[in-house]
C-alpha cells in the first residue's frame, strides 16, 4: 500500500525535506500544506508534492506520517488540531521545531503517536523557493522519543523515511537538547542580534561607522538575519534554559570589564588565548547547531571582468553559487571576492577549479 505523508509547512525546511523524501522513495504519496496559497502552489507546480488537499483536514485523515515544519508555537496550535481529527489509529507525528521539552510535554497527552524532530540545517535562503534535497546531508537530525516504549521504537520509520536527507541521526532527551542548542545556537543568536542592534545605535552618533561595518563585524553578525518570528518563539519555549545561560554570560562580561578597570592583562589575554585554541579546534565545516556557510575568499586584482571570470569558471564547471560579495574594508589594490556555495562538496571543487584556472590565492575561511 502506497505510503501517505502529509508535510505542513511548505518553507526551507519542510519542502527540503518533501524533495530528499520523494529522492529516495519515489512511491511515497507527499501531501503539502501551508498556510499562504502562493507557496502551496508553487510547491505543487514544481512538483516538490504530489497533492495539495482542500483543506488541512482533508489532507491529515489520510496521512501515514505527519510531518510538521513550522514554528514551535504553531506546531503546538496545530497539534491541538490534529488531536480533534479521526487521524489513521497507525499515525504517526513528527516535528521539525529547535526546541523539544514544551512540545514532548504536549505530546504525552495527545491521542497519538509522536515523535520530536530537529534537523539541524539551514539557510540564509528561506520560503519554498529555496528548497535544496541536499540541504541535510551531513547535518545532524535530532530524535526525542516519548517515554512509551512502544511509541519510541517508532523513531525507525522516520529514520528510514529521511534517508535520502543523508543526515547523521542522533537521540536526545527533550532536556538535553534544549539545553545543548541552548547554548550552541540560540544564546549566539541573542549575542549577534543584540550586537547589531548596539551597533544601529552607535551608527546615529559615528555614521561612517555604518560603511566600515560591511566587513567582519556584518560576517560575525550574520546570523542576526534571521526569522524573527521563528527566533521569538524558541526563545519563548526555550526561556528557562536560556535565562541560566544569560546569567552566566553576563557574568562573564562582568569579569571582563573588571579586568579592563584594573588593567589585568594576564587574566585578558587568557581569555583570549581559551577561545582561541577552542576555537580552533572545532570542526572545520561539519553542520552543527548553527548551519554552516561555505565560504570560499578570493584575492583578486581590481579590474573589469574579473568577477565574469570568476563566475564563468564555476559555470563552466557547473558549480552553484548562492551569493557573492565583494569585501570592501581591503585598502591595498587587491580586493577580495566571497564566494558562499551550498554545500562542502561545491565550495571544495570550485576552489580548486579557481585555482587550476587562475593565479588568485584561495583560502576557506
Amino acid at each position: 500500500m502506497k505510503q501517505n505523508v502529509l508535510i505542513i509547512g511548505l518553507g526551507l525546511i519542510g519542502a527540503s525535506l518533501a524533495i530528499a523524501i520523494k529522492k529516495e522513495h519515489p512511491a511515497v504519496h507527499l501531501i503539502g500544506w501551508d498556510y499562504f496559497e502562493e507557496t502551496r502552489i508553487i510547491a505543487k507546480n514544481q512538483q516538490i508534492v504530489d497533492e495539495i488537499p482542500t483543506t488541512f483536514e482533508e489532507g491529515a485523515v489520510k496521512a501515514d506520517i505527519l510531518l510538521l515544519a513550522v514554528p514551535i508555537k504553531t506546531s503546538l496550535t496545530y497539534l491541538q488540531e490534529l488531536a480533534a481529527l479521526p487521524l489513521k489509529p497507525t499515525a504517526l507525528v513528527t516535528d521539525a521545531g529547535s526546541t523539544k521539552q514544551e512540545i514532548m510535554v504536549l505530546a504525552e497527552q495527545l491521542p497519538f503517536d509522536f515523535i520530536g524532530g530537529h534537523p539541524m540545517a539551514g539557510s540564509h535562503k528561506s520560503g519554498v523557493s529555496a528548497a535544496n534535497g541536499d540541504l541535510f546531508e551531513n547535518a545532524y537530525y535530532i530524535f526525542t522519543v516519548p517515554q512509551n516504549e512502544q511509541v519510541a521504537k517508532r523513531v525507525t520509520e522516520l529514520q528510514v523515511l529521511f534517508q535520502g536527507a543523508r543526515a547523521k541521526y542522533v537521540m536526545l532527551t527533550a532536556e538535553e537538547h534544549d539545553q545543548i542548542t541552548g547554548m550552541l545556537s540560540h544564546l549566539p543568536h541573542i549575542i549577534a542580534s543584540g550586537l547589531v542592534n548596539q551597533a544601529d545605535v552607535f551608527n546615529q552618533l559615528h555614521p561612517r561607522a555604518k560603511q566600515l561595518a560591511a566587513g567582519g563585524f556584518r560576517d560575525i553578525t550574520r546570523i542576526a538575519s534571521a526569522d524573527p518570528q521563528m527566533w521569538t518563539d524558541i526563545l519563548l519555549s526555550n526561556r528557562e534554559a536560556l535565562l541560566a545561560l544569560m546569567d552566566t554570560w553576563q557574568t562573564q562580561m562582568t569579569e571582563i570589564s573588571d579586568w579592563l578597570k584594573t588593567e589585568d592583562q594576564t587574566k585578558i589575554f587568557q581569555f583570549f588565548e581559551n577561545a582561541k585554541d577552542t576555537r580552533d579546534n572545532l570542526p572545520v565545516h561539519s553542520n552543527g547547531a548553527i548551519p554552516a556557510f561555505y565560504d570560499l575568499m578570493v584575492d583578486v586584482p581590481d579590474r573589469p571582468g574579473v568577477i565574469a571570470e570568476i563566475t564563468s569558471i564555476l559555470g563552466q564547471a557547473d558549480i552553484s553559487v548562492i551569493n557573492i560579495k565583494i569585501l570592501e574594508t581591503r585598502e591595498d589594490i587587491i580586493g577580495v571576492l566571497q564566494l558562499t556555495f551550498k554545500n562542502q562538496g561545491d565550495l571544495l571543487a570550485g576552489k580548486q577549479c579557481i585555482e587550476e584556472k587562475t593565479d588568485y590565492p584561495c583560502r576557506l575561511k
